[in-house]
């Protein structure tokens, strides 16, 4: 369910990601901050602000953090997920070069 959600935060940057101006763990510190800014009303949004803490120094450094040992699962699984993502994102764009420069040399 939080994956799901994180998910689609991702697919909405999917442009920047596939041209690799940004990466799904950059992007996991944005989706962070977002939820926990706003008042929760989903129950994602319940369990995030439940279970991780996110806290940023004026040099934009940032650390995430589970509350308990469940929320150090839930943060273990997002950074899991968003490396795989990383890796998929990858792929895709190794198939548009090859794609594209199989076309090019026609």
């Amino acid at each position: 369910m939080i994956l799901a959600e994180y998910a689609k935060f991702l697919q909405s940057h999917n442009e920047a990601l596939l041209t690799h101006k940004t990466t799904p763990l950059k992007l996991l510190p944005v989706w962070i901050k977002t939820v926990i800014e706003k008042n929760p009303k989903s129950n994602v949004e319940k369990i995030v602000h439940k279970e991780i803490m996110y806290a940023q120094n004026e040099n934009g450094d940032y650390i995430i953090v589970g509350k308990s040992d469940s929320g150090r699962v839930l943060v273990s699984a997002l950074i899991k997920f968003a490396k795989s993502y990383d890796n998929y994102t990858h792929s895709k764009w190794m198939e548009m070069v090859e794609k594209s420069y199989n076309t090019n040399s026609l």
